[in-house]
């Protein structure tokens, strides 16, 4: 599978490393987009920095000469992780003006799979509205909402409890989380 994993200004740079952490490099395609804000956040989020897996290649927003910025090599999934409500925004409506919305927008019109995983609480109805759009187009929003059944013990545990469901919707098999226990007779 070729996976994209954009990494935008909203917190939570931490659930981006985890999901990096996990993805195979040997069994799957995977490249990385930060925006410009999504560095500065990685800095302030992570003391010793993004790291990225032997062999998947960073690339800059502002640049459209990537693969994935053209529906005649979509990528199979793209992960926004996580997805500040200006990106949200700008994908609901099709603004595309760098290769990361632009290859949000290849997701979309490709009927690719496209995660959309925001951070911003509380809500306004702006931002529900361009979520309703995003849906009709297809894509899937996942908010980074942990859960607290497994016993997480560290910050990267609970981490991984939105990591596990991210990999779940990509299609990875994974056993980074425990899962809601089946009833016991």
């Amino acid at each position: 599978m070729r996976i994209l994993v954009a990494i935008t200004g909203a917190s939570g740079a931490i659930y981006t490393q985890r999901l990096l952490d996990r993805l195979n490099p040997k069994e799957h395609e995977i490249h990385v987009i930060t925006s410009s804000y999504g560095q500065v956040v990685m800095q302030e989020e992570l003391p010793d920095g993004l790291q990225l897996p032997e062999g998947v290649p960073l690339h800059a927003a502002k640049s459209m000469n990537v693969p994935f910025a053209s529906g005649s090599n979509a990528f199979d999934a793209m992960v926004i992780l996580p997805c500040t409500m200006g990106t949200l925004g700008r994908i609901a409506h099709g603004y595309s003006e760098d290769a990361l919305l632009r290859a949000a927008d290849v997701m979309l019109k490709e009927n690719k799979k496209l995660i959309l995983c925001p951070r911003e609480t509380p809500l306004s109805l702006v931002h529900i509205k361009n979520m309703e759009l995003l849906l009709q187009a297809g894509a899937m929003l996942l908010p980074p909402n942990p859960y607290f059944y497994a016993g997480a013990k560290t910050i990267e545990e609970l981490a991984d409890t939105v990591v596990a469901r991210v990999l779940d919707h990509l299609g990875v098999e994974n056993t980074v989380s425990p899962r809601w226990p089946e009833e016991q007779d």
